[in-house]
């Protein structure tokens, strides 16, 4: 059943990869803030080859490290 209102899909901002745009070092620190904030340790993130993908995808590898710090 149609319910009469129809999304059109804006093929223009699919194809615009806006990820391309996002530095893998900014990622790495972010998903390491967050991690180390979830587990309440210092995690370090390292991200791997980078592959966009058509409609504003990205596929990569993501390794994420216990942060050794004698320290503490």
């Amino acid at each position: 059943m149609s319910t009469g209102q129809e999304k059109t899909i804006d093929v223009d901002k699919l194809l615009k990869n806006k990820l391309k745009s996002v530095s893998t070092g900014s990622l790495e620190d972010a998903i390491s803030k967050v991690v180390s904030e979830m587990v309440g340790e210092d995690y370090k993130c390292t991200i791997g080859e980078v592959k966009y993908t058509l409609f504003s995808g990205a596929d990569f590898h993501v390794k994420i490290e216990l942060t050794y710090n004698p320290e503490q």
